[in-house]
Order: C-alpha cells, then structure tokens, then sequence
C-alpha cells in the first residue's frame, strides 16, 4: 500500500486537528494545575501524622495508582450520570478523571519533595515563631517545588501523553481530530502515523527542556 500524504494540509489540520489539539492541551494544563494542589495537599495530609489525616489520603492514593486510568475514565463517564442523573459530557468528565487521578501521583511527588527538605529548615522555622502551617507555607513547600520541579514536568509530560485515552468515551482531543480526518480522507494509516510523530516531537521537546532545567536546578543547589 502506497502511503500519501498530501491531503494533510493547513485545511485539514485547522478543520480537524486544532480543535483536538486546543482540547488536549487545556486538559493537560487544568489536570496539572489541579492535580498539584490537590496532591499537595494529600502530601500533607499523610505527612502530618494524624491517622485520621494519613489513613484516608494513603487510601485514595493507593487506590486510584492501583487503577488503570483508562478504567478510571470509563467508570467516572458511565457511573456518575447514574448517580447524579445528569451526564457530565465528554470533556468536562475527562477534565475532572484527569485532575483527581493525577493528583494521586503528584502527591507521591510533593512527598518525596518536602522529605527531601533538610528537617533543620522546619526547626528554624519553628525557632522564629512560625506555626506549622507558616513553616509549611513559607519554608518548606517553596524548597520542595524546586527541588521536585523537573519531576513535576515530567510527570506532566506523561500526562499529556495519557490525554489520548479519552478516546474511550469520545471525547475530541489530538488523537481524535487526526482519527477523524483519517476517516474524511480514508487514509487512516497516514494520519495515525503524522499523529505519533506529533506527540513524539511535543514530548522529546518538553523532555529536552526538562533535561536543561534540572541541570540548572542542580548547578543553583
């Protein structure tokens, strides 16, 4: 079979791909945003040493990274009409799967971050009149975001790979949009080929700049 290509044109990508693409993108940056505070404060939670804090946070983190996301997504999309009697639509529901199921592994991030602050910073804190809450705010948080930054992206990164997945309850994200011109055009083979060489390319990209920012991290400590 002979591959052809010259049907990908701005045209199509405008019509079929942008729309996709603009979606994938606002779900990796919401699921990002929301994911870290919410991980954040699921680190905290097991870190504070209250039982009736850890026990909860550590259940919701180990469960949902036991947890295939793409079950993840099918159950959120096909349960909770159910029991709410509403659908969410495709996009929200994948907007809100995403943020709670990568504030599981965020939170494993910022844990492993604010450990790694030396216990001494917490101590000063204290030794100037600082609250806990102060401490954590001001001290050890701001550390622990540095330190842990490359990691973060990294994470994100594999985030924005994972976005494909909502093709499993239909909503239209890059790999859709290139899904459906294959199907306008019958060319499928061509069009999934450009669309793993896109998310290829967006993802080597972001790993090259990650790979730079933790060398300049690692030359400030």
């Amino acid at each position: 079979m002979d591959l052809d290509f010259s049907f990908l044109n701005w045209g199509v990508v405008s019509s079929f791909v942008a729309k996709g693409f603009f979606f994938s993108l606002q779900l990796t940056l919401i699921a990002m945003i929301g994911g870290i505070v919410l991980g954040t404060l699921l680190a905290l939670m097991r870190l504070s040493g209250k039982p009736w804090l850890e026990m909860p946070a550590a259940a919701y983190v180990n469960t949902l990274r036991s947890i295939p996301l793409v079950m993840v997504i099918l159950w959120f999309f096909l349960l909770i009409p159910l029991l709410t009697g509403k659908p969410l639509g495709a996009e929200l529901s994948a907007i809100i799967t995403f943020t709670l199921f990568e504030a599981a592994y965020y939170s494993e991030i910022m844990r492993a971050g604010i450990q790694s602050v030396p216990k001494g910073q917490v101590y000063a804190g204290y030794a100037v009149g600082m609250t806990y809450r102060q401490t954590m705010q001001l001290v050890v948080l701001p550390q622990a975001f540095r330190n842990m930054l490359p990691v973060l992206l990294t994470q994100t990164i594999i985030l924005f790979q994972d976005t494909s997945l909502v093709y499993a309850i239909g909503a239209y994200d890059l790999l859709k949009g290139f899904e459906v011109a294959g199907k306008n055009f019958n060319r499928p083979v061509e069009t999934y080929l450009v669309a793993a060489v896109i998310y290829f390319v967006i993802c080597f990209g972001l790993s090259m700049t990650v790979r730079r920012l933790q060398a300049k991290i690692q030359i400030i400590r």
